[in-house]
């Protein structure tokens, strides 16, 4: 068994114009400062690195490890949600996610999504050189419209949408396979990918394909009434990222498990700080520790009520407090017997 790394955040929901977020020296000042170990680092926010130069420049690339390691942290991930959300873009959507891109593409979704390639073409150059080996994403979506099948939806649609965001990402695999480094999909909530067979039906059309694995949030699946701990028996083998995010789910006579439009504050399923949730950590890091998840345990602060300061100074301690250091031993050692005849003694127990 191996220990889980951390704890490390995701500065992509801190990340602003006002100090200490400005920039990527000062963000990781305050995180260390913490008690955190890592950092995810949102490749798209120019205030933290500019990807292009960090996929094709060694020296870059060492001088932001320099600046990471001065705090004495390391750099858990890169990730490339916003540019992986427009690999695949329903048209419904198209004004919404412009925003996700240079204002170059805009109103072009063939350029956005030519855009979009090559930004993970980048952020999988850039892992390699920051001498990452696992790389943070979404899928994208053109078929999350058609979620509910009503009216009903027309046969074939969904292969159809499946064998389409498959052929996109097939050639990024591999890349990705070239350069060492796993594609890790975090499963959520308006993504193609949102769930086990989701994730199945992907795989399947991409071979099987070895880099095509799971960014583990078990809040996502709080929120669709999916069961998050038998889920990592199902895929810990391709589960290779984790985001550790609470949640909670209480549904009422009015509002379920779609929300009824409300805001975020008035779901009865929402975004929580660690610990202010339903989820059982405890469960889940053992699981991680049983199956031999050897990455971080990176907080993602999203909360409705808490302001995300003291989101993140209590996340710091609550992944260090959930994190097992594994056992070296068998517990009951003390009581066992070396005996260079053993193995005859096991064939007499057996009466072999």
């Amino acid at each position: 068994m191996k220990t889980i790394k951390g704890p490390a955040i995701f500065l992509a929901q801190f990340m602003g114009d006002e100090s200490p977020f400005h920039n990527l020296d000062s963000a990781c000042r305050y995180m260390a400062s913490l008690g955190y170990k890592g950092v995810q680092i949102p490749s798209w926010d120019s205030r933290c690195v500019d990807l292009k130069k960090l996929a094709t420049s060694r020296d870059y690339a060492d001088e932001i490890l320099g600046t990471v390691h001065s705090h004495g942290l390391e750099i858990t991930e890169l990730s490339t949600h916003l540019q992986g959300q427009l690999l695949a873009v329903h048209p419904a959507y198209d004004s919404q996610f412009d925003g996700f891109a240079p204002a170059e593409v805009h109103g072009n979704p063939k350029a956005r999504q030519q855009w979009a390639e090559e930004q993970v073409r980048l952020a999988i150059q850039a892992s390699r050189n920051l001498g990452l080996d696992r790389h943070a994403t979404f899928s994208g979506s053109l078929l999350w419209p058609y979620l509910y099948p009503w009216p009903q939806r027309p046969e074939g649609l969904i292969d159809t949408g499946f064998q389409e965001l498959a052929r996109r990402w097939i050639p990024l695999l591999n890349v990705a396979d070239e350069f060492g480094v796993d594609l890790c999909y975090e499963l959520h909530p308006g993504e193609d990918l949102h769930d086990g067979v989701t994730f199945e039906r992907f795989l399947a059309l991409t071979d099987h394909h070895s880099r095509a694995n799971i960014l583990y949030d078990p809040s996502h699946f709080v929120l669709q009434c999916l069961d998050y701990l038998s889920f990592i028996e199902h895929y810990h083998e391709r589960i290779r990222t984790f985001h550790v995010k609470d949640a909670e789910f209480n549904p009422n006579g009015k509002a379920g498990v779609y929300g009824s439009f409300s805001s975020w504050v008035d779901r009865p399923g929402r975004f929580r700080s660690l610990g202010d949730g339903q989820i059982n950590f405890k469960r889940i890091f053992s699981l991680l520790s049983q199956y031999d998840f050897d990455g971080w345990a990176v907080v993602e602060w999203e909360c409705a009520l808490k302001d995300p300061e003291q989101g993140a100074r209590e996340g710091a301690a609550f992944v260090t407090d959930h994190i097992i250091e594994v056992t070296r031993k068998a517990f009951d050692d003390f009581a066992g017997q070396a005996d260079p005849q053993q193995d005859q003694k096991n064939k007499n127990l057996l009466g072999i």
